[in-house]
């Protein structure tokens, strides 16, 4: 064992539970240094939905300080559980689904795996939608075609056969990508983060200079343009903490299956100080140049333009649109990749680990991803933090809180790296492959928010009690308090010694 790394030294390449691709990484093989960490966090927080990610609190009422302030606050309490499940990642060179297989059992585990990989596929599904209008009007402006009309709708879709062509060839891209392997993310996240900071910042300091400095931006008179009628009967408190479990539950996603990242660091200070500098700073950063720019556009313009590709349509120099259409492309393809495939391609694949590889789970990552017609779920801004982002983070909170007690409280970070990978062994828990215990508590924990989605979903018109409308506003902190606390009640005194080992 070197600084904690702890490395396979059995042959379980026979087990039905192992395959390359979901097999540990060896101590040589963990290559990623802070930098490399920082570089993929920068790459997936450099996107078009934390550009306008202040645009629905703002426009909710809030002020922009009040914005950044919650987008900052939810960003680090979910450095938290990141730093923590990545920790065991670093160690034992494990992904996210097999290290779910020592909480829920070999078999279990394909049940958080699932959930999951279906939210990644909504976020796969978004993510490419945004980078083909991208695409869409790139290709508008340089051969000057008519962008479509509600005349020119395709059936069922919804969209313009051209509107259609450009998803596709940005889901093509995508796929193409996951088809070259894990090492063209690290190198396309490496260049990616300095490519996208310092467009970021070009389009910051455009905005300064063209709306006659940062004060004038941000006075109250231009920020009450923004907010519009939502300011006149707004109060803080209530709006803020849905808006802190929203802002917790847009990387909650990834405060699951960062294993699949870390298992590649060199060492626990490389995952962690990565991870510190590459997230709650770019996500800041990114959100600030989204609100300065929006508030730059109501005084150029007369109105607030929140969506960037809409804004690049009023550019005179179609040299400036096409530049920062592939900047826009480049940083939706490094966040699809990282934040919305990885994940969900070791999920489909530990199904099935000898028939079903990295490549062929990112396959069916991309397939259900336009299954899910996501350019409709962008359609509201209300559904899309309220409903969308807090109803899945109830989801993902009850695993959080089953691995966390599993892995810290429980088993005190030690595992038995071989079991991890046999059918029969210490994680088989009998004959089923299923911890029931953490089905049950992940169960008890998604449950009790379960009415307070069902009355924001339908905006209102399913009725339930007031007190489950008011718990829904804190979805994952409580799924997650109430998962780990049932798991831990129902499992402190079944794990024995011999149960808590570590292979080292």
């Amino acid at each position: 064992m070197h600084d904690q790394i702890v490395e396979l030294t059995a042959d379980l390449s026979g087990s039905p539970l192992y395959s390359d691709d979901l097999a540990p990484v060896p101590a040589a093989g963990r290559t990623w240094s802070m930098w490399n960490i920082s570089a993929l966090w920068i790459g997936m927080a450099v996107n078009i939905p934390t550009y306008m990610l202040a645009a629905g609190l703002i426009s909710a009422g809030m002020n922009w300080l009040q914005a950044l302030f919650t987008i900052t606050l939810g960003n680090l309490i979910v450095l938290v559980p990141m730093m923590l499940n990545g920790h065991a990642g670093t160690r034992y060179g494990v992904p996210f689904p097999v290290l779910l297989r020592a909480s829920f059992g070999t078999v279990g585990a394909n049940i958080p795996a699932l959930m999951r990989a279906l939210v990644a596929c909504g976020w796969f599904g978004i993510q490419t939608w945004i980078g083909g209008s991208a695409i869409y009007l790139m290709l508008s402006i340089i051969f000057g075609f008519t962008p479509a009309g509600p005349d020119d709708m395709l059936p069922i879709l919804g969209l313009s056969l051209g509107q259609f062509a450009s998803f596709m060839l940005f889901w093509c891209i995508n796929i193409g990508v996951i088809l070259a392997g894990i090492e063209s993310i690290k190198w396309l996240e490496t260049i990616a983060a300095p490519f996208l900071l310092l467009m970021g910042l070009g389009l910051l300091v455009w905005a300064v200079n063209a709306a006659g400095g940062l004060a004038v931006i941000l006075s109250d008179a231009t920020v009450e343009q923004i907010r519009g009628s939502s300011a006149a009967d707004f109060k803080f408190w209530p709006l803020f903490w849905p808006s802190l479990t929203a802002m917790v539950g847009f990387w909650a996603t990834l405060s699951l299956n960062i294993p699949d990242f870390t298992r590649y660091a060199k060492s626990q200070k490389d995952q962690m100080l990565g991870q510190l500098i590459g997230l709650p700073t770019t996500m800041l950063l990114f959100s600030f140049i989204g609100i300065t720019v929006t508030g730059a556009t109501v005084i150029i313009y007369g109105e607030a333009i929140w969506d960037p590709i809409a804004l690049l349509s009023r550019f005179d120099s179609k040299t400036v649109i096409a530049l920062s259409l592939v900047a826009l492309t480049v940083a939706t393809l490094s966040t699809n990749i990282a934040a919305n495939v990885v994940s969900p391609a070791n999920d489909f694949s530990n199904l099935a680990p000898k028939k079903i590889s990295f490549k062929m789970g990112g396959i069916i990552t991309g397939v259900i991803g336009i299954l899910i017609f996501p350019w409709k779920l962008l359609s509201d801004f209300n559904q899309y933090i309220f409903t969308w982002l807090i109803g899945y983070s109830a989801l993902l909170g009850a695993i959080t809180g089953v691995m966390l007690t599993d892995y810290f409280i429980l088993r005190k970070m030690r595992l038995s790296l071989e079991d991890l990978y046999r059918s029969d062994g210490a994680y088989a828990y009998g004959s089923s492959g299923i911890n029931w215990k953490a089905i049950w508590a992940i169960g008890a924990g998604i449950v009790v928010n379960i009415p307070g989605f069902l009355s924001q979903a339908s905006a209102g018109a399913i009725t339930v009690p007031h007190f489950f409308v008011a718990l829904y506003d804190y979805a994952w902190f409580i799924g997650l308090l109430i998962a780990g606390s049932i798991y831990y009640s129902l499992s402190r005194s079944a794990y024995l010694p011999a149960t808590v080992t570590d292979t080292e």
